[in-house]
């Protein structure tokens, strides 16, 4: 086997030199000034309402456009205050299924933005005069032929009352605007509510109180998620019901995971084998509570976050002990499953019961747990709810969860929680925090590999892959189709459930992070390459995510003979980042590889963006150079990428279908055919990397943000080309290094050692 080789070298920087002309209509495509009356009537109706209704300083509006709209196809010029951009004022973004004109149930985007009221009297003056303009130059109906002329001053504009690039603006918005409203939230409220609301010109407990409702502090999160009673609620919903963005119940049961008894699973001698702890890494473990009876105890760290005053019984304890020793120890109970990470230590967090939790106060919780714990760099979190996750909305946990690894230097690995009893054999969507699009979340397959009865599915916000990979988790009614573990002192216990999958892939990605020493982005693109093998399809199921992690390391941290597997960190700064300077192998004046790629980044994430939740958009092309007729360096992506290329339209639900557009994961593929056939090596001979990076608010200040990217080549006929790449790489003045697993565990060790001082 070949050891994995990390490349370090410069990436060059660019920033984005294209400047945007004067917006078009799409061709073939049209507005009529019918369309636009009917938008200013509708912008009218809601600037009368929010004149009799003061409560919240200002108007919320929702936006219905007819499809999905990609960044640079929403609002322009309507409902834009002053020289800002309509996007500064959005609120929430959700989707909505509807029929079209052919009915056909198409998805499309409603934008809500919270705007003054001298705003919305301004649009409708603009979409009234335009409307004018329309009927009077152009017959009560503009084609894309005649707008493309106007921009391109092939025809004169004569529009008076309103600028030729303010016309424009608002045909384009009206084009792609179905109709503007005030949305209501409707929802039967019976227990305690996690709700957010709308961001307002009104602060939250301020505005809350002129409809009866009076809350502490304490019951606040980030400003506008609240934890209100369902009397609270209901006074919320009666009175304001359009300040609602997303609600969901705060009491979340814990799934409960089959566990079968059996005291007689091993012999206590075997057990007291177990060595003292000294510097093996720490992983982090949020869960039930912990069993400090249990053989391995001096290896956990336990802290009890509950009131002192809550009763525990002994359920209390057995979920979370049999997590920590999965992490500890697991190999020794599983032979099967020995995976040649040895063993971790654990700090164990016991914030919940087996009888369920709440999430508000899980929420408060965790933030405080890792920010005291900035030693740990990967978390366990095997606890999820029953409920499924909500089609338009992040959960509060998972957007915790977020926020957290987007600060941290962390990385949160979570079960994808199972089919609650009497669901079995239904196609249920996970559960929170299972919907975390910065963690890596783990469903369950059994020992074949084939996805386990009780695992449920993806994707989140309908389109977001999740889960990210599967693990063994045990399946089946008998003890050898079960995970073994200690949860007690009475002996072993069978398991299933994605509670006792996620803490094998924790230890992994421990073993890469602390002993292997590469970054969280470069750790968890490892493991998901590592799960999606070549022969992956694109339809993805939504129960594996990208395919079932090797069983051992070694086949993680080294690639078979004919691959050559490379490692690469960046930081994005400018809206271009990449390297034309990648040396692959030539034979025959052709490159006889197969390739793939991994990309992982941890962006910012924001909750009441609704469906539009990841600020960042990374866009990878990887490929050979090109030299064109103009001397011009361009990348053949292996995926024919052509999005950002000049002269090329990509609709927005396309750009996210074909190339996962705004996912924080982008995993690229050749396909291996039965005729392998090399690629031809053009006149450079070089590969390049480009990472292009657009933020979802232009006005944003935009930060670095760190990239890792796992870059797979597998040779046609078998050879092992390995020597020759490493060696043309240095030619290039590429720092190359062998990531050998005995000399990282030396270095480790070293690492850690305690110095004593005389």
């Amino acid at each position: 086997m070949n050891n994995i080789l990390q490349l370090k070298g410069r990436f060059e920087q660019r920033p984005n030199s294209s400047v945007p002309g004067l917006p078009k209509l799409p061709k073939g495509k049209s507005v009529t000034s019918v369309h636009l009356k009917e938008l200013a009537k509708q912008i009218f109706t809601i600037m009368s309402y929010w004149q009799e209704n003061t409560d919240i300083g200002g108007a919320l509006v929702s936006v219905h456009y007819k499809q999905i709209v990609a960044k640079s196809n929403r609002l322009k010029v309507v409902l834009a205050e002053g020289s800002k951009s309509p996007t500064e004022s959005i609120r929430g973004a959700k989707f909505v299924w509807e029929k079209n004109e052919s009915g056909k149930t198409i998805q499309k985007h409603v934008f809500t933005h919270f705007v003054k009221l001298e705003t919305l009297r301004k649009s409708f003056e603009l979409l009234k005069e335009v409307a004018i303009i329309v009927d009077r130059e152009y017959e009560g109906t503009l084609t894309s032929e005649k707008c493309e002329k106007i921009a391109d001053k092939k025809e004169h504009y004569s529009g008076e009352t309103v600028s030729k690039s303010a016309f424009l603006k608002t045909i384009v918005d009206g084009y792609y605007v179905e109709r503007f409203d005030v949305d209501r939230a409707n929802e039967e409220i019976t227990q305690d509510s996690i709700i957010t609301i709308y961001q307002t010109g009104v602060e939250t407990k301020q505005l809350l109180a002129k409809f009866g409702i009076n809350i502490v502090d304490d019951r606040i999160i980030d400003g506008t998620t609240l934890r209100l009673s369902p009397d609270e609620a209901k006074l919320l919903y009666n009175n304001a019901s359009y300040l609602v963005a997303m609600s969901l119940t705060d009491f979340s049961e814990i799934n409960k995971d089959d566990i079968v008894d059996d005291i007689n699973g091993w012999d206590d001698d075997s057990l007291s084998l177990i060595p003292e702890p000294s510097n093996e890494p720490v992983i982090g473990v949020i869960d039930t509570q912990f069993n400090d009876k249990v053989y391995f105890n001096k290896w956990v760290e336990y802290t009890n976050m509950l009131d002192e005053n809550i009763p525990l019984s002994e359920e209390d304890y057995k979920h979370g002990t049999a997590v920590s020793y999965i992490i500890v120890d697991g190999p020794q109970g599983n032979p099967n499953l020995e995976d040649g990470c040895g063993r971790f230590r654990v700090r164990h967090f016991g914030v919940a019961t087996h009888s369920g939790f709440s999430s508000f106060a899980v929420l408060r919780l965790i933030r405080d747990i890792v920010a005291k714990n900035r030693d740990i760099k990967v978390w366990n979190l095997s606890l999820g709810s029953k409920l499924e996750i909500k089609p338009n909305f992040i959960s509060p946990e998972a957007a915790e969860l977020d926020r957290i690894q987007s600060e941290y230097d962390v990385v949160f690995v979570v079960a994808g929680t199972n089919l609650p009893i009497g669901k079995e054999g239904s196609d249920m969507k996970i559960g929170s925090p299972a919907d975390s699009l910065n963690s890596l979340v783990v469903n369950a397959v059994d020992f074949k590999g084939k996805a386990a009865s009780y695992t449920r599915s993806g994707p989140v916000l309908s389109f977001f892959n999740k889960p990210d990979l599967s693990y063994y988790g045990g399946d089946g009614n008998r003890a050898e189709d079960k995970i073994v573990v200690c949860r007690d002192n009475m002996g072993a216990a069978y398991v299933s459930g994605t509670s006792f999958a996620a803490p094998w892939v924790s230890r992994k990605l421990a073993y890469l992070i602390h002993i292997m020493g590469m970054s969280r982005e470069l750790a968890k693109a490892l493991l998901i390459d590592s799960a999606a093998k070549w022969e992956r399809k694109d339809d993805i199921s939504h129960r594996i995510g990208y395919g079932v992690l090797p069983k051992h390391i070694s086949e993680i941290v080294h690639s078979a003979d004919e691959e050559i597997r490379f490692l690469m960190m960046g930081t994005a700064e400018e809206y271009e980042t990449y390297t034309y300077n990648l040396p692959v192998p030539i034979v025959n004046n052709a490159h006889p590889f197969y390739a793939k790629a991994t990309l992982v980044y941890f962006p910012q994430c924001n909750r009441n963006q609704g469906v539009d939740y990841t600020s960042t958009e990374m866009d990878i092309h990887f490929g050979r150079v090109v030299i064109n007729k103009n001397n011009n360096a361009t990348i053949k992506p292996i995926d024919n990428n052509k999005q950002s290329e000049e002269g090329f339209t990509l609709y927005e639900e396309d750009a996210r279908k074909m190339y996962r557009k705004w996912d924080n994961v982008k995993h690229i593929s050749e396909e291996i055919k039965d005729r392998a056939v090399p690629r031809k090596a053009y006149d450079s001979g070089l590969w390049g990397l480009s990472i292009k990076t657009k933020e979802r608010i232009t006005t944003r200040t935009k930060e670095p943000l760190q990239f890792g990217v796992v870059v797979t080549l597998k040779e046609m006929n078998g050879v092992n080309r390995i020597d020759d790449f490493i060696k043309l790489c240095m030619a290039r003045g590429w720092l190359v290094s062998r990531l050998d697993v005995q000399n990282q565990i030396d270095v480790y060790a070293k690492a850690e050692e305690e110095i004593i001082f005389e």
